[in-house]
C-alpha cells in the first residue's frame, strides 16, 4: 500500500479558460498525433497530476485537458509522473531494448507502455515508489479527440476564438450542450474574421469560417465517449481534418451540434486550441 497525501480541493465550477490559454504550454514543433493522444490519455491520471504538481494545476485553472496537454508536451520530458503507476524516465531506464528503439523520445515510452508494455508485464512505476492521492473531486476521461489546423491562417484565428469561448464548461446531469450557442454569434464584434466556408456545396468566404472544425472535433470526442448526439449535420463537402461521418457543421441560428449529459453527475466539456492542435475532451465528475 502506497502512502497517501491530501491536497486542497480543486474547483471544477465554470472556469475562466482565458487565463489557461495565457499560461498554456507551448507545443513542440512536432505535435503528438491523435493516435498517440488516445494512448497516453488512457494511462494519464488528471486528478493525480493536478495534486502532485500544483504549480501546473494553478496555471490551468482546473482544466483536466490542460493537464493532459502539459504532460504530453512538457511533463513527460521533465520527468513528471503520468499517474501513480507510470514514469517515462524510469521506464526508459529499466529497459535498454526500448532505448535502442526510442532514444530520447520520452513520449514514445509512454505510448509503448500504453500499447504494449502493460500487456507484456513491464514495470512503469516511478522509481520513488507508488504515491496514492485521494482527490476531493475526481474526474474520469470519457473521450478525447484532436485535429490539426493552420494557426497562421484566418480560419485558425476563428478556431482559437471559438475554442477559447468554450474553454471548460460544466454540463449538469440531463442538461443539453449546444456548441453553437456556447461559441456565440460569429461576428466581428465577437472577434471572428472572414475565412473559407462551405455554402451549398461551394467554397466561399464567411465570418467565422473554421468554427465547424471545433464543433466537429467535439462531435468526434462524443463518439469516442459513446455519447449520441441530439443534433448533428454533416458538411456539404468532405473535410480534411476528420474521417468521413465524423464531422458536424454548425450555422448560427439554424444548424447546431448538441448532446446531453446522460450521467447522474456533472460532465466537463473541455476544448483547447494551441499552435495548430485543436483538442476536445469530455470528463465525468465522480
Amino acid at each position: 500500500m502506497g502512502k497517501k497525501i491530501g491536497f486542497r480541493k480543486l474547483c471544477f465550477g465554470v472556469f475562466v479558460f482565458a487565463m489557461a490559454l495565457v499560461f498554456a504550454p507551448k507545443m513542440n514543433a512536432e505535435a503528438a498525433t491523435n493516435d498517440e493522444l488516445q494512448v497516453v490519455a488512457k494511462i494519464f491520471d488528471a486528478n493525480y497530476y493536478a495534486m502532485m504538481y500544483p504549480d501546473v494545476a494553478a496555471r490551468g485553472n482546473g482544466s483536466p485537458l490542460y493537464l493532459l496537454n502539459h504532460y504530453i508536451y512538457h511533463g513527460v520530458n521533465e520527468g513528471r509522473n503520468a499517474s501513480a503507476y507510470f514514469n517515462a524516465t524510469d521506464y526508459k531506464n529499466r529497459y535498454p531494448d526500448l532505448v535502442a528503439l526510442y532514444g530520447d523520445n520520452m513520449l514514445a515510452y509512454a505510448v509503448h507502455y500504453g500499447t504494449a508494455g502493460i500487456a507484456e508485464g513491464r514495470d512503469g512505476t516511478p522509481a520513488a515508489g507508488v504515491v496514492e492521492v485521494v482527490p476531493p473531486t475526481n474526474v474520469k476521461l470519457l473521450g478525447v479527440y484532436s485535429t490539426d489546423y493552420d494557426a497562421a491562417a484566418p480560419r485558425g484565428s476563428n478556431i482559437a476564438r471559438a475554442a477559447k469561448n468554450i474553454g471548460v464548461k460544466v454540463l449538469e446531469p440531463g442538461k443539453v450542450f449546444s456548441v453553437s450557442n456556447t461559441i456565440g454569434p460569429r461576428t466581428t464584434a465577437n472577434g471572428f474574421v472572414e475565412a473559407p466556408v462551405f455554402i451549398a456545396k461551394q467554397h466561399a468566404m464567411g465570418l467565422g469560417g473554421g468554427v465547424c472544425q471545433v464543433s466537429s472535433t467535439i462531435y468526434a470526442a462524443t463518439k469516442m465517449a459513446g455519447i449520441n448526439a441530439l443534433e448533428r449535420h454533416p458538411h456539404s463537402l468532405p473535410v480534411y481534418y476528420l474521417p468521413e461521418g465524423w464531422d458536424a457543421t454548425i450555422s448560427w441560428g439554424s444548424l447546431d451540434m448538441r448532446f446531453a449529459n446522460p450521467y447522474d453527475t456533472n460532465m466537463l466539456v473541455c476544448v483547447s486550441a494551441e499552435t495548430g492542435k485543436l483538442t476536445a475532451a469530455l470528463y465525468l465528475e465522480n
